[in-house]
């Protein structure tokens, strides 16, 4: 291999290091501006879109150890979009811009070294985002141990109560 398609894939590869994730999309038959306007939409989530050649995405995943994508067959003139905090907030990017755009269909997606398809980017890109998740998990790990603080008062108010009830009776007698 020549040297400047070494330097590409380990610039791919430095690339898909970028996040733990990156996406796939075709882009052929897209114009300047449209892709423009892409690059504008994912530089705002901190994301970037490279045009890349198949076979050296193909090196640079392997160099990556991204071994789950040898099986998969990467065709057509593909754009890489990688680097972003929120792969989901990307994914959701990279959804909206296929649906307006049907030159520009999402081919596959990497996520933790693990490939999805495009249905399952979909489903990706309708997660709630990340700040929205972390809160629903800090929900669920508080509801037991606020439900543990309800028991414990309402077996001390009973216990309370009995008491109440117990002095209002010897005042009563008395």
């Amino acid at each position: 291999m020549r040297a400047e398609k070494k330097q590409l894939v380990q610039d791919i590869r430095g690339l898909m290091g970028l996040s733990t994730g990156f996406f796939l999309i075709g882009y052929k038959g897209l114009t300047a501006a449209e892709f423009t306007d892409l690059r504008n939409r994912l530089a705002a989530l901190g994301g970037e879109c490279h045009v890349v050649p198949n076979r050296l995405f193909k090196r640079a995943a392997a160099l990556a150890g991204i071994s789950s994508l040898e099986p998969v067959e990467v065709a057509g003139d593909n754009a890489m979009i990688c680097g972003g905090h929120d792969v989901a907030a990307v994914a959701k990017a990279v959804k909206a811009y296929a649906k307006e755009n049907e030159k520009a269909p999402i081919r596959l997606g990497v996520v933790d070294g693990h490939v999805l398809t495009a249905d399952q980017v979909g489903e990706l890109a309708e997660l709630p985002p990340r700040e929205v998740l972390l809160a629903q998990l800090l929900g669920v790990l508080q509801a037991p141990a606020s439900n543990l603080v309800r028991v414990l008062n309402a077996k001390l108010a009973s216990v309370v109560y009995v008491l109440n009830a117990y002095l209002k009776k010897k005042e009563q007698a008395a």
